[in-house]
């Protein structure tokens, strides 16, 4: 039976395109690294694949929570180390002043060092990381506390404190209300009232008025060490976790990269061989269309 050259043909191009696209899909595979590029190429394998990716993924952004609330954590131990100074110091400075012998103008004096540090202390409470507020609550975008002109101290903040979410059902507070923060866990007066109560005791000589900003400062200097405490067991958390995730990451990165990686070694044998079968193939079709008159006499 006669075939036709139309047929031999259509064959001949048919084959060809094959194999370029087992030489293209090899060549891809050694280009990649990836033995899972379509869905085609393994369908189970893929969905495990976008699984993985899935996973990593939020393993990424749980990284990226934990790294700012770490710095908003450090931040805040800081910042209320620095407040808990300043109450030492500023006791210190009740304990000289509250002496009968210290004279008015001595008490004067201090009532100055007692305003600068309420607005030291102010200041601090206004603490912020890369322009938001710590010590604003849920109300980051806020400035905390503002010193007013007849010294008092007003807060802006609400009374939610800012909370990050570092896994799937898991949220820790890095943020704080700065109400509670730098007020006390009683009905006493916050740490600013208390500040400006001892500088107008100092102001009208009033040794009793000292004495009792004394008191008043050691309940805000044991305050502010539990609120210490409570900021470290949170990084203490966060680090825990933060290990969890760097773990998970590794398993997660090592079972991707044993579905969807190909072999090397034998990725390149397989282009090879490919390779091998294209050139035979223009080879063959050179031969089986090479065609003169005389073929059809």
């Amino acid at each position: 039976m006669r075939v036709a050259n139309k047929t031999i043909y259509d064959m001949i191009k048919f084959n060809l395109a094959s194999t370029t696209e087992e030489l293209s899909k090899a060549n891809e595979v050694v280009a990649t690294g990836k033995r899972i590029i379509d869905l085609s190429d393994d369908p189970v394998g893929l969905t495990q694949v976008l699984n993985i990716k899935s996973s990593l993924s939020n393993i990424e952004q749980m990284g990226r929570n934990i790294a700012m609330g770490k710095s908003w954590l450090t931040a805040s131990e800081s910042t209320l180390t620095n407040v808990q100074n300043l109450i030492s110091d500023t006791k210190a400075l009740c304990v000289q002043m509250a002496t009968a012998t210290m004279s008015v103008a001595g008490r004067e004096a201090a009532a100055k060092t007692v305003q600068n540090t309420l607005e030291e202390m102010v200041s601090l409470a206004n603490t912020d990381v890369n322009g938001r507020y710590v010590f604003a609550g849920s109300r980051t975008d806020a400035v905390a506390f503002t010193l007013e002109t007849d010294n008092s101290v007003t807060y802006n903040g609400d009374n939610t404190a800012f909370t990050i979410k570092i896994g799937r059902d898991a949220t820790v507070q890095v943020g704080s209300d700065g109400e509670a923060v730098f007020g006390t866990s009683g009905e006493a007066d916050d740490i600013f009232k208390t500040l400006n109560d001892l500088k107008t005791a100092l102001e009208n000589n009033n040794v009793d008025g000292i004495q009792e900003a004394m008191t008043k400062l050691d309940d805000h200097f044991d305050h502010i060490s539990a609120k210490i405490s409570d900021v470290g067991s949170k990084v203490n958390r966060m680090e825990i976790k933060e290990n969890i995730l760097q773990d998970m990451n590794i398993t997660n990165t090592e079972r991707l990269s044993k579905i969807e990686d190909a072999d090397i070694t034998e990725a390149i044998m397989d282009l090879k061989a490919k390779e091998l079968a294209y050139q035979a193939a223009l080879a063959a079709a050179a031969k089986l269309l090479r065609v003169s008159l005389v073929d059809y006499l």
